[in-house]
């Protein structure tokens, strides 16, 4: 098999299903906001900076992990911030290679400076199109849908449920909840997903990162998700062996075609990984499970998708067709109307990886 370069991976087209906006800014960025809102951070330098995120990222804990957000959450405090930093992330993610993006985000965490919830998430709305528009002005073609995301730990789920129902005609394209998992079931949030359901509208859940089986079996048989947001715990149902057993979650999950939105160097990070060699992304491939490639908070990870894609090319020996299965997984997933889905993957995605392979 032929190595698959970096700068190849970079051209061809990726889908993006889980990634966080307030993990995705970029560290000159960061030190231009802090320093308009009188924010102190760990270092103006912006290399420095974006060293001390992933390094801060790096221990192995999630609750660690997801401190260093509070220096980001504190710059995108403004409609102004939160435009910028929103368009910065489409530019970004198109300069990339991804085609199709949902990024994240939780608007009851920049209601600081006086912002509302539709005016945060309308400053964000209107930074992806401008961001959009300029990444096509630049020849780089990129669509991004928005997940209102609420925190699992607060009490907030159904109001953001409905806040994101009243944008789904504008760009808001589904619904998540976020945060520690331990101690704060999704089963806490359950008029919010029952809502949305009533809704017809589309919803995937953070289970099975730091916390365990039970955790994805409330997410899918109590909560109803779509989609599984890491999902990567999912492996302690499975029984390894030359001929690998699934158990009754694992075999449910597979045969629902439940998306996973794996996210390699974050699932290392936060430790429910060993490596990116021992990860069980490569069992859960092999196993045909619906498995989708993700970055997760591009700046605590140091990391895009081209990178998650060259370490799973590197730690598995994955060729185009491998890294078109992933791709093509994820725009399946999307949740944006079918036809949609499908004039991407047999317009964009498909042409581009029969000139690749």
């Amino acid at each position: 098999m032929v190595a698959i370069g970096m700068e190849e991976i970079v051209k061809a087209p990726k889908a993006l299903l889980h990634d966080h906006l307030d993990g995705g800014l970029r560290p000159a960025t960061i030190v231009e906001l802090a320093a308009e809102v009188d924010h102190t951070l760990p270092t103006t330098d912006a290399g420095e900076l974006g060293q001390w995120f992933v390094e801060s990222a790096d221990s192995g804990s999630l609750e660690r992990y997801l401190e260093t957000f509070d220096h980001t959450v504190a710059v995108m405090q403004t409609a102004a911030a939160l435009h910028r930093v929103a368009a910065e992330c489409a530019l970004d993610l198109a300069a990339d290679g991804v085609v199709y993006a949902e990024v994240r985000f939780a608007p009851e965490q920049h209601l600081e400076r006086g912002l509302t919830l539709d005016g945060v998430v309308e400053a964000v709305l209107s930074g992806f199109a401008a961001g959009s528009e300029q990444a096509a002005a630049n020849g780089q073609q990129i669509r991004v849908g928005t997940l209102l995301t609420a925190m699992r730990h607060a009490a907030r789920s159904t109001e953001i449920a409905e806040l994101a129902v009243r944008y789904r005609d504008t760009g808001v394209v589904g619904f998540d909840i976020a945060g520690a998992e331990a101690g704060f079931p999704p089963t806490r949030h359950l008029d919010a997903f029952e809502y949305l359901q009533r809704e017809n509208f589309h919803f995937t859940i953070h289970a099975g990162e730091a916390f365990g089986l039970p955790s994805i079996w409330q997410a899918i048989q109590w909560c109803g998700a779509d989609r599984l947001g890491h999902g990567v715990r999912l492996v302690d149902d499975i029984t390894p062996g030359g001929q690998p057993v699934l158990g009754r979650l694992s075999a449910y999950v597979r045969d629902k075609r439940i998306p996973l939105e794996l996210c390699p160097s974050s699932n290392v990070q936060t430790g429910a990984a060993p490596s990116i060699e021992r990860h069980p992304i490569g069992l859960l491939r092999d196993l045909r499970f619906r498995v989708t490639v993700n970055t997760d908070n591009r700046l605590m990870s140091g990391t895009s998708m081209s990178r998650e894609m060259a370490l799973l090319v590197d730690a598995f020996g994955y060729g185009w067709a491998e890294l078109q299965w992933f791709t093509i997984n994820a725009m399946k997933s999307a949740f944006i109307p079918f036809d949609e889905r499908l004039t991407i993957i047999n317009e964009v995605i498909k042409p581009a990886y029969a000139k690749l392979a």
